[in-house]
């Protein structure tokens, strides 16, 4: 087991930059995933890690060891990629030990370390199948297989769900955290699906641009972002961001959004946003603090009523979008209370949970 640290790494293709100046400690045994879009350093950063790449500058540390001039072979890592790359010829028991024949460990060794992996992956029936005889997550598992019999210090997976159909993708997503919760290795996980990356890491990476926007647990990333991003990147439907003014309102605030709709901020946020009295900011809902009357409203909720554009029916809660000032808006509701597009509902948004935004710097205040 090992920790992993990046110091001040940048990657550079001819003159484009791919990774811009991170830093990053990876704990001891820690599950840590690098989400972002495409084209944003995450996968640059594994193969870096993993030594496919090489740094243009910076230092990358496994262990207490200095690797930016160790052969992959020689890191003591085990990768999983996107495509399985399993060897069609040879069984599966054949593919889990191939590593390990190489490097000539003994026969009774590999036959144990095998039989161990395949057991934590529930795979034991299929030790002599081949590939083409495997579905797609049986393929995966024996390639995380491979990896898991080399017992490395380091796990690096490259978007390894990313060939599977959706229902396979929720199911190995599981499969992956009860594996890690068995096999306490340090992992580095690559996604550009934020979902995954909530569900699996202790820690969530953000990234875009070649830099780390946000590095938190996924409860931190996703209730206090940092920037404009991470707000409106992670979750799914986005948080709601929308040009606003901040304006006095009596001994409170107030957040103007278009003619018709203004909402009172919570007491609790005032102080912090009293010195941007007058300014046009960006406001951040999440869906899920919009939604419908529910009883007595609590402390710092506020009620409208707007007119329903689209209406999304989704089995256990239904989507409502109207507009803001010509911005779209979307609130998560109950089934039983969605209007019907065309009608005015009556909304209750928790400014509780409000976020206000820094347009100039992108920074939530």
């Amino acid at each position: 087991m090992a920790q992993v640290a990046l110091r001040n790494i940048v990657k550079m293709f001819d003159r484009t930059p791919a990774v811009q100046g991170i830093d990053l400690d990876i704990r001891d045994r820690e599950f840590i995933v690098l989400v972002g879009p495409s084209g944003c350093g995450k996968t640059t950063t594994l193969r870096m890690i993993a030594g496919l790449e090489e740094a243009t500058s910076g230092e990358i540390y496994i262990g207490d060891e200095l690797v930016n001039d160790v052969a992959p072979k020689d890191r003591d890592i085990a990768m999983v990629f996107q495509n399985y790359a399993l060897y069609p010829h040879m069984s599966v028991f054949q593919n889990m030990s191939f590593g390990l024949r190489l490097k000539r460990f003994p026969k009774e060794e590999i036959k144990q370390r095998v039989e161990e992996a395949a057991r934590i992956l529930d795979i034991g029936n299929l030790l002599d199948r081949r590939p083409r005889q495997l579905s797609g997550g049986q393929r995966q598992r024996v390639a995380m297989g491979r990896a898991i019999v080399r017992h490395p210090k380091v796990f690096l997976f490259d978007e390894p769900l990313s060939n599977l159909d959706a229902k396979l993708r929720v199911q190995m997503r599981t499969e992956i955290k009860k594996i890690h919760q068995q096999v306490t290795t340090t992992t580095v996980y690559v996604t550009h699906d934020q979902v995954e990356a909530m569900t699996l890491a202790d820690r969530v990476v953000i990234m875009n641009g070649g830099r780390i926007e946000q590095i938190g647990s996924p409860h931190e990333v996703y209730h206090t972002p940092k920037t404009r991003f991470v707000a409106g990147f992670i979750g799914s439907p986005t948080m709601n961001l929308l040009p606003c003014q901040l304006t006095q309102n009596g001994s409170g605030l107030a957040v103007r959004l278009s003619d018709w709709l203004t909402l009172p901020v919570p007491a609790s946020h005032v102080a912090r946003y009293q010195p941007r009295v007058g300014s046009e900011l960006v406001f951040g809902l999440r869906p899920e603090h919009l939604t419908e009357g529910r009883g007595e409203m609590p402390p710092g909720a506020a009620a409208f009523e707007a007119p329903l554009d689209v209406v999304e029916p989704m089995g256990m809660e239904t989507m409502v979008y109207f507009l803001v000032g010509g911005t779209e808006i979307c609130g998560r509701v109950n089934p039983a209370a969605a209007g019907k597009a065309g009608e005015r509902m009556r909304l209750v948004a928790d400014l509780n949970q409000m976020h206000l935004i820094d347009p100039e710097n992108d920074l939530v205040i």
